[in-house]
C-alpha cells in the first residue's frame, strides 16, 4: 500500500493508530482489520531503531568573500600517535585567503572547549560576521549556537552529504593531512602541535598558493592592486 509506506517513511515514529487515523484523514476507507494486516506484513510492527535526521540544511552557495574576517571555515580531523592513541584536530581557516587561523589538538575537543578556542581567536583576530561548519554534534550543539548567538556570529551549516559546499576547509585538511599528519610519526600530542605550529608558519608566509597567484597567504593581499587589510 503506497500511502501506507510513504506515511511510514515520513513518520517512523508513528505507530498502527496514528497512521490509520491518517489514512482515513486522507480519504481512504479501508477497515482498521485490512490496513493492519498490510501492516504487519510490511513489518511495520516490528520496533526498530532509527538514526535521528538532521533538518534539512538550505542550501547556500560559497561566495567568496572581499574581506578578512567575513567567512571563517572550520572543520574536524582525526589521526592517531603511534601508541594507538586517536586524537582530533580543530581546524580552521579565513575564506578571503585560506590562512589557517588556529589548529588545535587534543584527544577530546567539546563544543565547550572550542568555544574557548574561538574566544582566543577572536581576542586578536576580530570576530567573523559568518562560520560555515558541518552538521558534527560540536556544531550543533546548544553551547555552540548560544556562543554564536552571543557573538553576533552567523553559523552557515553546508548541507549532509555535500563537502563541494566547504571546498576551502576540506582542501586544507588534504594537505594538512599530506605534509604534516601523513608525513610523520608521532609518539605525543606536543609533537603533533610543534609541528603544526612550524607548518603554519611555512603555508601561510613562504608556500605558494597555486589559487592565489601562487603566492601564500599573508602575501596575497599585500601584493601589488590589493588593498591591506591590518588583520589578514
Amino acid at each position: 500500500m503506497d500511502s501506507l509506506e510513504k506515511l511510514a517513511e515520513g513518520h517512523p515514529t508513528y505507530g498502527f493508530r496514528k497512521m490509520f487515523h491518517m489514512l482515513r484523514a486522507m480519504g481512504h476507507g479501508w477497515n482498521h482489520k485490512k490496513v493492519y494486516r498490510v501492516y504487519v506484513l510490511m513489518g511495520l510492527n516490528i520496533r526498530r531503531k532509527r538514526k535521528r535526521r538532521l533538518p534539512e540544511r538550505v542550501k547556500s552557495p560559497h561566495i567568496h568573500p572581499v574581506d578578512c574576517n567575513i567567512t571563517w571555515s572550520a572543520d574536524f580531523m582525526q589521526d592517531t600517535l603511534t601508541n594507538g592513541k586517536s586524537f582530533r584536530v580543530f581546524n580552521v581557516i579565513d575564506d578571503l585567503n585560506r590562512e589557517p587561523l588556529v589548529s588545535t589538538v587534543d584527544t577530546s575537543l567539546s563544543a565547550r572547549r572550542i568555544t574557548r578556542e574561538l574566544d582566543r581567536l577572536i581576542e586578536w583576530r576580530g570576530s567573523p560576521e559568518t562560520i560555515r561548519v558541518d552538521n558534527g554534534p560540536e556544531f550543533t550543539s546548544a553551547i555552540f549556537n548560544t556562543w554564536a548567538t552571543k557573538n553576533g556570529v552567523e553559523i552557515r551549516y553546508f548541507q549532509p552529504g555535500k563537502p563541494t559546499q566547504n571546498t576551502l576547509v576540506e582542501r586544507f585538511n588534504g594537505i594538512y593531512r599530506k605534509e604534516v599528519l601523513d608525513a610523520y610519526l608521532f609518539t605525543e600530542l606536543d609533537l603533533v602541535r610543534d609541528q603544526t605550529q612550524r607548518w603554519f608558519r611555512e603555508y601561510n608566509n613562504v608556500r605558494p598558493h597555486e589559487s592565489l597567484g601562487n603566492r601564500p597567504p599573508k602575501k596575497f593581499w599585500k601584493a601589488e592592486g590589493n588593498p591591506a587589510f591590518p588583520n589578514c
